[in-house]
C-alpha cells in the first residue's frame, strides 16, 4: 500500500476494529481518532509496538479533527451514529462532521479520503439518518472532490446491531415485529468485506473521486431475514406484522432512553428498500467476493441458543 500513515475517525467502532487489523498487516502506521481513547486500547495488540495511537478527537471540533488528520498519507472517516443523542445529533455527526473532516484533510494536503456513507444517504429520505447521509456526502465532496464514497446495506458480523438486536429480543419475546409488514429489502454485506473494500480502495488511485455501493450476494426481505435469524439461534417465534403507524408509538418513548431499541427514525428508514442501484461499482469491480450471512450469521449467534452455545455440538452427540 502505497499510503503508510493512515487516521481512521471512528476507529474502534465495528467497521474500524476489522480495518486497523488489515492496515496493521499492511505494516501502516494507524492513527485511531476518537472520542475516548481508553476505550480503544484492545485495538494496540493488532500491531507491532507503537504501530496502532490512538488519540481523542471531538468531530464537532475544528481544532481537535485539524490535529487528527495532520501528518498523514490518507483519511478514511467510519463515525455514524443509528440515533441522536445530547449533542450526537444527525446533522453534527453526519453532516457537519463529515465536512470537518473532509476540510481538514483538504488542508493537511492530505493525499486520500474515502468516507463511510450509507445506502439509506439521500436528500429525500423520509429519515433525518438518510437525509443527514446525504448531506456529508455532499459536504465532503465540495471540500475533497477527490474523495471515495463508500455506502454498504446493511453491515452484520460479530458486533452488529441488527441481528444480535433481534436475537436479544427472541430470547425475551414470543414474537418479532415485522414493521410495515417486513416487504423491505435489503443486501447485507459481511463487515470483514466491507473493512476489506475500504483497504482497497485506499490503494486504488483510480478509485478517488468514484462512490461504491456495497452489498452481500443476497437480497432478502426483512421476514427473511428475520427468518434466518430464528434458524440461526434455533428458536420459534411468531413474525408479527405491525404497522409502522403502530410501531412509532412506542418508538416515541423507547427513543428517550440512552441506548433504544427502535426509534421513530429507524422506522421511517424501513419505508424505502436497502440494496444497491446496479450503477455503481461495488465488491465484485474491487474483487471481493461477498460472503454470504449464514457463512457468517451461526459463528456469532449460538450464545441465543434454547441451550446455549454449545446446544447444537450436544444434539450432535459431541462432547
Amino acid at each position: 500500500m502505497s499510503y503508510k500513515r493512515v487516521a481512521i475517525i471512528g476507529g474502534s467502532g465495528f467497521i474500524g476494529r476489522h480495518l486497523v487489523r488489515r492496515l496493521a498487516a499492511d505494516d501502516c502506521i494507524v492513527r485511531v481518532c476518537v472520542r475516548d481513547p481508553e476505550a480503544a486500547l484492545f485495538l494496540k495488540p493488532m500491531g507491532a509496538v507503537g504501530q496502532i495511537v490512538p488519540i481523542q478527537t471531538n468531530l464537532r471540533d475544528d481544532a481537535s479533527v485539524r490535529a487528527a488528520v495532520a501528518g498523514v498519507d490518507a483519511v478514511v472517516n467510519l463515525v455514524g451514529i443509528l440515533h441522536e443523542f445530547g449533542k450526537q445529533t444527525f446533522d453534527a455527526i453526519h453532516a457537519e462532521g463529515a465536512g470537518r473532516v473532509a476540510a481538514a484533510a483538504a488542508e493537511a494536503g492530505v493525499g486520500r479520503l474515502v468516507h463511510m456513507s450509507a445506502l439509506g444517504a439521500d436528500a429525500g429520505s423520509p429519515a433525518q439518518y438518510g437525509r443527514s447521509k446525504a448531506a456529508g456526502e455532499a459536504a465532503v465532496k465540495a471540500a475533497f472532490p477527490g474523495a471515495t464514497i463508500v455506502r454498504p446495506s446493511i453491515v452484520f458480523g460479530p458486533e452488529d446491531n441488527f441481528f444480535n438486536r433481534f436475537a436479544a429480543m427472541a430470547v425475551l419475546s414470543p414474537a418479532l415485529p415485522l414493521i410495515g409488514g417486513g416487504g423491505t429489502r435489503f443486501q447485507p454485506v459481511y463487515v470483514g468485506d466491507v473493512a476489506e473494500a475500504v483497504r482497497r480502495v485506499l490503494a486504488d488511485p483510480s478509485a478517488a473521486g468514484r462512490t461504491y455501493e456495497l452489498g452481500g450476494p443476497e437480497v432478502y426481505s426483512f421476514r427473511e431475514l428475520l427468518a434466518l435469524l430464528l434458524e440461526a439461534i434455533g428458536r420459534r417465534r411468531i413474525l408479527l406484522p405491525v404497522p409502522a403507524w403502530a410501531a412509532a408509538i412506542p418508538a416515541s418513548v423507547l427513543e428517550r432512553l440512552p441506548v433504544p431499541p427502535l426509534t421513530r427514525d429507524q422506522i421511517r428508514l424501513l419505508e424505502r428498500d436497502n440494496v444497491p442501484t446496479g450503477t455503481a461499482p461495488g465488491l465484485a469491480d474491487l474483487a471481493i467476493p461477498p460472503t454470504a450471512v449464514m457463512a457468517v450469521l451461526p459463528t456469532y449467534l449460538d450464545r441465543f441458543r434454547v441451550r446455549g452455545r454449545f446446544a447444537g455440538r450436544q444434539r450432535d452427540g459431541a462432547a
